[in-house]
């Protein structure tokens, strides 16, 4: 087998390869990086991107970090899958590791997130402490080694994909994926998806100043409160703007004014911290309302949804994001523009603007 690492191994939610697959397409051509898409297997959980001419993919890795990609969950350099005989899986990946000349400071077994993959957790896990003994022999498990990442990432019993990941370009969950526990006093699940995009938008040395107490928002759509409760918990003062009923837990907080409003055309009395919004409504038309905020500088920073057709999902994301940032182009208007498949997020990305100054 060829021994260069000239794949690049995304995760993705399965169901969702397509669209990652069109993504990394498109990208990878803008910026000249010749390959293509050899495994999106419909409900894999996973993508693989091959280069041309068997070069390495740490090129095309570095050029589109995994915080650019809209549908990618984690983000690995990797070989080409490696056969393993039942009788002896270890030995093939020690020596494929040992060839590479890679060095890593930890190891992580990682399965498609899939009932498929989910089932050999079981066999990852009983070949973790040999695999660990056998790659430390080998020299390539070091304490210190840049803070590198070896990712076995398990596609049978018979089949499994080597990677490694790099510090700052990559997810530090296993599996791409940010697990969080569902508040008991939640209004709904929603309200995961705020606070998954917080973690994921915001640096976490940058709560105390970003998401703090006495700060105002607004959550538009708020009904039932999902996402009201989220800036509520971080002490903030939220105008929900919905015809629906809120629960009546955050009303008794008395940091929440219930305004039985249209969120599309609410304006706010001031300039607010923050401006988030769950509505169930057309991307296009849940850009233009934010487009105007921004612009009118209503809101210093804002998380949005953007709830996506069955078909051609990244084709109508990069059709909005288009349209957002030429929009705050042309008025004059500086931010840094986000966007995300969260994993609380289904039919949807989230996207995440901060206005410059």
């Amino acid at each position: 087998m060829n021994r260069v690492p000239n794949e690049w191994l995304l995760y993705c939610r399965a169901g969702f390869e397509p669209d990652l697959a069109a993504e990394v397409t498109q990208r990878a051509s803008e910026i000249g990086e010749f390959g293509q898409v050899v495994m999106a297997e419909t409900n894999s959980g996973f993508i693989r991107w091959q280069s041309h001419d068997f070069q390495p993919a740490n090129n095309i890795h570095r050029e589109l970090p995994l915080r650019s990609l809209v549908f990618a969950r984690q983000s690995l350099v990797a070989f080409e899958p490696l056969a393993l005989s039942r009788e002896d899986r270890i030995s093939p990946i020690a020596n494929l590791v040992k060839e590479s000349g890679w060095n890593f400071e930890s190891i992580w077994h990682e399965t498609p997130d899939t009932n498929d993959g989910k089932a050999l957790g079981r066999l990852a896990k009983s070949l973790s402490r040999p695999l660990e003994s056998a790659l430390k022999r080998g020299g390539g498990l070091r304490r210190k080694a840049g803070g590198r990442r070896l990712h076995l990432f398990w596609l049978a019993g018979n089949s499994i994909q080597v990677g490694i990941s790099f510090p700052g370009n990559r997810s530090d969950h296993p599996g791409g994926i940010l697990r969080l526990r569902h508040p008991a006093d939640a209004p709904s699940r929603s309200t995961l998806k705020l606070e998954e995009a917080w973690h994921t938008f915001v640096p976490k040395e940058a709560w105390e100043a970003r998401l703090h107490d006495g700060m105002q928002a607004v959550d538009l759509g708020a009904a039932p409160g999902g996402w009201t409760y989220q800036l509520v918990r971080r002490g903030m003062f939220v105008y929900a703007i919905d015809n629906g009923p809120m629960a009546p837990g955050l009303m008794a907080t008395g940091q929440v004014e219930h305004l039985r409003e249209d969120g599309f055309v609410w304006e706010p009395p001031y300039r607010l911290d923050w401006l988030v919004c769950d509505i169930v409504d057309k991307p296009m038309r849940v850009i233009d309302m934010v487009e105007r905020w921004l612009i009118k500088r209503w809101c210093r920073e804002a998380i949005f949804n953007l709830k996506l057709p069955m078909k051609k999902r990244w084709d109508e994301v990069r059709r909005c994001l288009i349209r957002l940032e030429n929009a705050l182009k042309a008025a004059g208007v500086s931010a840094s523009i986000a966007c995300r498949h969260l994993y609380h997020d289904r039919e949807e990305v989230t996207v995440h603007v901060r206005l410059d100054g």
